[in-house]
């Protein structure tokens, strides 16, 4: 049993829906601290609140100081709670009695184990209808690639949840006066499922350590010292995650559950050396959450790895506004933050998310988590014009505080892409934009890159000719022209020969050519052309880059109306990841966006999910997460790249140009 001086940090995860806040909220009144206010939470279809952004609390628990980060679980919010982790001791991972809910730990499972995070289980809302649990443990342990042990079994009365018998310690515990936890005896109907249970702990205990193996074989019972070691030892080296037992909202199993964070959880010494961050030398913080706040500046949240923190100090080669110790949007001036402590420090302004910082500077950490690409865009102007400035600012600190924001200039009309991680996710960065830093913008439609081609091959002869007193402006050319293989283009060739045209000016007319193509007969660019210049006359006095040019722009938009021009559209490869049993509905979601399915597999990193491979249309793609999530229980995602373009006929291509047509006569 371990007793250490420093802070231990313990981060809540798990889907959304399972009473993490609840529990962050029981957890603080059984330790007797003061209830939070969250600024970062949002109302849900179901009416409960939803976490947006981390909220971090401070207790005390038997003379110990614990912080605990509230985490979003919704999957448009993952990344906050993925930087959270990386500064952890260890996560909490909650989640309710439904086997079906275990597909949506498996990514966290993934994550966590990826990163060897130290994470324990809790069993929330074990009551009437709920399904048993080891029903429940079963389909868990289907996604997670370590071994879940349980620590406790459930005592029921009536289908109801009244205490949980703690296995290493063979002791049962209830809810007393005033809802505090108290002894209660073991009914002897369940002392054969606690005993079945204790010796599965033990086994399983036991294939992590040989002297306990012996032990067991031999029919000795270890000592409960020796039992609460081993799960120490082998949570801190993430090869088994303890799984314990209660009800949240009503207080049942939370001490349990602070006794075995207390016993297990490793300490910021352990977990500096799991990270690999040497123990010697000045003091070090990571930074895990940025903002940007009206009159105050930048806001650093941070971890505190070693050596201790005074107002003042030196941070990156700047002097800390100030340390101020959170608790929930409470935030207190100190003077001395030490080390495991996760306070938030102003006007550091070289740290960003996730680098580690001391006097000296800051530096990127050898592992942090990569930002997901996004799965939703808008395109989005200031509301005033007088802003465009202010919002480009806005938008840089924006993507600082959320790097799963991203922003992005679409090639063809310029105009600014904000991406994200969902609907809700890019209207909370709006509301983001129009409130805190006070910048309103406007979405608009996204802008879809279209092309067009020609079908057939065709010659021409343009000239351009103007006299306007002194030199006029004369060019002549001959140009062939004939369709490439999709994909490949533009190609020009000079086949001049005997100097029709002087070779000085033979690059003004590819130029003009270029300037034809830019905006086709149906209003978009051309591609995929070849054209050849064959000939053509020159004036020795009035002919000039200029002229030229002119003619290689006019043979373009005379003749391109006569070579059957056909509209192109972007076609995007699609990998679709989403739980195993929601693949047919995906497949389904494809289809009705005239996609077409290559194929799936089972995902590479997370039991239980496949990757669903497709070409999709991008004009389809608009609203696509948000069926996804509907179809895979919030919990799909995807990954896009252009593969190419395909022709597009008929009404849809008639809609489209008439479109097009249509902006460009208002934005005229």
């Amino acid at each position: 049993m371990k007793h250490p001086a420093s802070p231990r940090v313990v981060t809540l995860v798990g889907p959304q829906g399972v009473g993490k806040t609840t529990l962050l909220e029981s957890l603080l009144r059984s330790m007797g601290a003061e209830e939070i206010r969250t600024s970062g939470t949002s109302g849900s279809a179901t009416g409960r609140s939803m976490t947006l952004e981390p909220s971090v609390a401070h207790a005390k628990f038997l003379g110990e100081d614990w912080t605990f980060i509230d985490s979003p679980g919704a999957s448009e919010f993952t990344q906050e709670a993925r930087h959270a982790l990386m500064v952890s001791d260890a996560a909490l991972v909650v989640c309710d009695a439904s086997p079906e809910r275990a597909a949506a730990l498996a990514p966290l499972f993934t994550f966590l184990d990826a990163h060897r995070i130290p994470h324990l289980l809790f069993l929330n809302v074990l009551e009437e209808g709920s399904a048993p649990v080891r029903e429940v443990l079963e389909s868990l342990q289907a996604v997670s690639s370590r071994p879940l042990v349980l620590r406790e079994i459930p005592l029921r009365e009536g289908g109801h949840l009244v205490g949980v018998v703690d296995l290493v310690s063979e002791r049962a515990w209830g809810q007393g006066k005033e809802g505090k936890p108290a002894l209660i005896s073991l009914p002897d109907a369940d002392k054969p499922r606690e005993e079945t249970a204790r010796r599965e702990l033990i086994e399983r205990l036991a294939d992590l350590d040989d002297k306990l193996l012996e032990q067991l074989l031999e029919d000795v019972i270890p000592p409960p010292e020796a039992l609460y070691g081993q799960l120490e030892r082998a949570l801190r080296e993430d090869r088994l995650v303890p799984v314990f037992l209660g009800s949240a909202e009503r207080g049942l199993g939370l001490e349990r559950l602070l006794k075995g964070l207390r016993h297990e959880v490793p300490t910021v010494d352990e977990t500096r050396e799991r990270v690999g961050i040497p123990g010697d030398g000045p003091v070090m913080v990571q930074s895990f959450k940025t903002q940007h706040l009206p009159h105050v500046g930048k806001m650093s949240m941070v971890r505190i790895w070693r050596g201790d923190l005074l107002d003042g100090a030196t941070l990156a080669e700047a002097r800390v506004g100030g340390v101020q110790r959170v608790h929930g949007t409470k935030q207190v001036p100190i003077d001395t933050a030490h080390a495991g402590e996760v306070v938030s420090v102003s006007r550091v302004d070289a740290m960003r998310t996730g680098d580690l910082a001391d006097p000296q500077g800051s530096r990127a950490p050898k592992q942090w988590p990569a930002a997901a690409p996004p799965v939703h865009q808008l395109a989005i102007v200031a509301e005033k014009r007088t802003d465009d400035v202010k919002l480009t600012s806005a938008l840089a600190r924006l993507v600082e505080e959320d790097p799963s924001l991203s922003v992005d200039q679409e090639a063809d009309s310029q105009m600014l892409l904000l991406g994200g991680q969902g609907e809700m996710h890019l209207r909370e960065a709006l509301e983001h934009l129009r409130t805190r830093m006070r910048v309103p913008v406007v979405a608009r439609s996204l802008p879809i890159p279209y092309r067009e081609t020609i079908r057939r091959t065709g010659s021409h002869h343009a000239r351009f000719k103007r006299q306007s007193g002194g030199h006029g402006q004369f060019g002549d050319v001959v140009v062939d022209v004939k369709p490439l293989p999709r994909g490949q283009g533009f190609r020009f060739t000079s086949a001049v020969v005997g100097g029709a045209i002087p070779k000085q000016y033979i690059p003004a007319v590819e130029e003009g050519v270029k300037d034809g193509l830019r905006r086709g007969p149906l209003g978009f660019p051309v591609v995929d052309v070849d054209v050849t210049l064959t000939g053509g006359t020159y004036h020795s006095v009035d002919s000039s880059d200029q002229a030229f040019r002119t003619t290689g722009r006019l043979a373009m938009v005379e003749l391109l109306p006569e070579l059957e021009p056909v509209l192109l559209e972007p076609i995007l490869q699609v990998d679709i990841h989403v739980p195993h049993e929601a693949t047919p509905r995906a497949q389904r979601l494809v289809t009705s966006r005239r996609g077409q399915i290559l194929g799936f597999d089972a995902h590479p990193e997370i039991p239980g999910w496949e990757v669903l491979t497709a070409y999709v249309p991008q004009a389809e793609m608009q609203g696509f997460i948000v069926e996804l999530r509907s179809a895979s229980s919030g919990l799909g995602s995807f990954v896009t790249r252009h593969d190419h373009y395909a022709e597009l006929v008929g009404k849809q291509a008639e809609r489209v140009v008439t479109q097009h047509q249509q902006e460009a006569a208002t934005e005229h």
